[in-house]
């Protein structure tokens, strides 16, 4: 039976107002990025269970024995306050377990956690991501800014990989120089940075108690990953050697 892997976020809704001369009228679009991540986690020998954004709130696990039956957990472009305040806590002050005191309690028994990067990860969009401010940051193996660590690099910029290692196994030739954008990080000390983007942490996985940790800072699909990256040879590779790193 192939392992399971959860994948929360990746989806947003955009509500728009047109404006005609004296008259208005408005428009939305609901729209997810997952596909690509998806099927290459699939090709990979896993089964997926997605999670978008608006029914991460109140369905992903409160436990670390229920996020047990995942052999990985994604998060990307989720930002911690959809993990925190779950509807009955918001609207009725009612108390549930703190979801990501249970991802990392998840890590460090045994599992693998992912985060992938976008304008709801690591500290985000003016910063309204916020993992460096929860149980999170202990498991990821980078430290999250205190400010909108977003970069943006709308002429393209070329990823490096600086260090040989089970993550960018089997990838040869030059990355393509297209990613558009990451979110900075400071690297930890005690944990490998594998690839970086202008002299930043790229991809960094590490252990946690006994399990395992991985970021992607960069998108895994658009608008920083752009077609040129979404479509290249070993996008599929990349996220295989992750899985199979992570997931022990």
């Amino acid at each position: 039976m192939a392992r399971k892997v959860l994948i929360a976020g990746e989806s947003w809704t955009s509500f728009t107002t047109h404006v005609k001369g004296v008259d208005t009228f408005n428009t939305s679009v609901y729209e997810e990025g997952v596909a690509w991540l998806r099927e290459a986690v699939e090709k990979a020998g896993f089964d997926v269970v997605y999670m978008p954004n608006h029914h991460a709130q109140d369905n992903l696990p409160f436990t670390a024995e229920e996020y047990g039956e995942y052999a990985a957990m994604i998060l990307s472009d989720i930002g911690s306050n959809t993990l925190l305040l779950p509807g009955v806590t918001f609207s009725k002050s009612l108390r549930r377990p703190n979801r990501c005191m249970a991802i990392r309690d998840y890590v460090r028994k045994g599992d693998a956690l992912v985060m992938i990067g976008g304008y709801m990860s690591f500290s985000g969009i003016d910063g309204k991501a916020r993992y460096g401010a929860t149980a999170v940051a202990d498991v990821l193996p980078v430290s999250c800014l205190s400010v909108d660590d977003r970069r943006e690099h709308h002429e393209g910029i070329s990823p490096k990989v600086i260090k040989v290692h089970p993550l960018v196994e089997g990838i040869d030739g030059e990355w393509p120089c297209c990613l558009l954008g990451y979110n900075k990080t400071e690297a930890k000390p005690e944990w490998d940075v594998v690839v970086e983007i202008d002299g930043d942490p790229l991809i960094s996985a590490g252990d946690f108690g006994q399990g395992r940790s991985a970021v992607v800072t960069s998108d895994c699909s658009p608008h920083w990953a752009p077609p040129e990256f979404v479509n290249w040879k070993h996008y599929n590779t990349l996220w295989k050697n992750m899985l199979n790193y992570v997931v022990r």
